[in-house]
C-alpha cells in the first residue's frame, strides 16, 4: 500500500442507485497539493464527498486510507476526527457569527493560538461580526471556508473549487493559504477548473483527470494543466483512463 497520507484504492461510489465514481485510484502525500480536473459532471465532487463520508455517497467497492488507517466504513465525523477536512463548493449561509464559528472550531481542534494569525493573513477581520457565509462575496466565502479547514488542523484537506467565482486578488490569497497548509505537511486534494489558481501554487505534486466517473493515472500537475488548457480533455478519453 502507498505511503501517501491519502490513498484511494479502486473505489466505486453510488448515489441514489447511480454509479458516479468508477474504480478510482489516487494518492496524495503529506505536504503535496494534488489537483483533480475534469469536465462538469464527471464525478469530482462526488469523489471528494465519498472520501469525506457523506452518507448518501455509498462506497460499494474499494478502500480509502488515511495513512495506514482504513477509513472506508467510518462515518464522516470519525473521518473528521482522524484528520480529514473538506471545503465545499457552496457552504450554506449560517445565522451564527463568523467569529463564533471560528472560535468553536479553534477550541475543538486546539488551534486558538493560530486563530488571530489565520484571520489576519486572509483578511477576514471585517466579517467576524457578520453571520457566517451570509451575504459574503464569492472570494469571502471561499477564504472563510478555507479558514475553517486550516483551523481544524487536518492531515488531509479536500478543497472543492476554491477558485470558483473568485477575483484575481482573492485567488492569490487563496493560493497562499493552500500553500501554507501544504508547508505544514497537510496533504491537499484540490478540485479546480481554472489555471490561475494552479499557476499561483508552489507546492504542487501530481495531477489527475476525471471523466465519466473514471480517473486518469497521476502525472505532473503543471504538465497536466498545460495539456488541459491547450487541448481540453480529448487526450484523456482513451487508454489512460482507468
Amino acid at each position: 500500500m502507498s505511503q501517501a497520507s491519502l490513498s484511494v484504492s479502486g473505489i466505486t461510489v453510488e448515489v441514489d442507485g447511480t454509479i458516479v465514481v468508477k474504480k478510482a485510484n489516487l494518492d496524495v502525500r503529506s505536504g503535496e497539493i494534488a489537483i483533480l480536473m475534469g469536465p462538469n459532471g464527471s464525478g469530482k465532487t462526488s469523489l471528494l464527498r465519498a472520501i469525506m463520508g457523506f452518507p448518501s455517497y455509498k462506497i460499494i467497492a474499494g478502500n480509502i486510507y488515511l495513512d495506514s488507517l482504513d477509513v472506508t466504513n467510518l462515518p464522516s465525523w470519525e473521518r473528521a476526527k482522524a484528520g480529514i477536512a473538506i471545503a465545499n463548493q457552496a457552504p450554506p449561509a449560517l445565522s451564527l457569527k463568523t467569529k463564533w464559528l471560528f472560535q468553536k472550531i479553534a477550541e475543538k481542534y486546539g488551534t486558538q493560538e493560530e486563530l488571530g494569525k489565520v484571520v489576519n493573513e486572509i483578511m477576514l477581520q471585517h466579517l467576524l461580526e457578520r453571520p457566517a457565509f451570509n451575504g459574503f462575496s464569492g472570494g469571502e466565502v471561499k477564504r472563510a471556508e478555507i479558514a475553517t479547514v486550516m483551523l481544524s488542523k487536518p492531515k488531509v484537506a479536500l478543497l472543492d473549487e476554491p477558485d470558483s467565482g473568485v477575483d484575481v486578488e482573492s485567488t492569490k490569497k487563496i493560493a497562499n493559504m493552500i500553500d501554507a497548509m501544504a508547508k505544514k505537511g497537510v496533504a491537499i486534494l484540490l478540485v479546480t477548473h481554472a489555471g490561475m489558481l494552479v499557476r499561483n501554487l508552489k507546492m504542487l505534486g501530481r495531477g489527475y483527470v476525471m471523466i465519466n466517473g473514471r480517473i486518469s493515472q497521476g502525472s505532473n500537475a503543471r504538465d497536466l494543466l498545460k495539456s488541459v488548457l491547450e487541448e481540453g480533455y480529448r487526450n484523456f478519453r482513451g487508454s489512460d483512463i482507468q
